[in-house]
């Protein structure tokens, strides 16, 4: 595959980056509500989940770099994430329910990523291609 070595590092840091981030969300869910000026939530339990989903993406991004001719489809379904992430933030901040500060959870959990994941998805496609393809 082509740049193996760059895209299992890239996943690596990945993995360890989105377990981090979501232990964290779950032992401080009011963080960003802090850092943005909001009130806290009223039910923060929900952060928290936000942060056990995304601790869970950095298990099968741990996968892509340990296999990275066959991850694919869990690279596709990550940037997919990181992707609506985003939208579903924008729209938040368009209709003015929440501020623009909240877009530094789209800087480290998304923007970042989005060239290398993509990167990874054009030298992947050969290797998902042919596996999926007839005898």
């Amino acid at each position: 595959m082509k740049r193996r070595a760059l895209h299992r590092a890239v996943f690596t840091l990945a993995a360890v980056y989105n377990v981090l981030w979501g232990l964290y969300a779950a032992v401080d869910p009011q963080w960003l509500f802090r850092f943005a000026g909001m009130p806290p939530m009223n039910q923060p339990a929900l952060f928290s989940c936000l942060g056990m989903v995304i601790g869970v993406y950095g298990l099968l991004y741990a996968e892509v770099a340990r296999r990275p001719e066959h991850g694919f489809a869990l690279a596709a379904v990550g940037l997919l994430g990181k992707v609506l992430g985003p939208v579903g933030l924008a729209l938040l901040i368009l209709r003015g329910e929440w501020p623009v500060a909240t877009l530094v959870l789209c800087l480290t959990n998304d923007f970042v990523w989005w060239v290398p994941f993509g990167l990874y998805l054009w030298d992947a496609w050969p290797h998902y291609r042919r596996t999926f393809s007839p005898a």
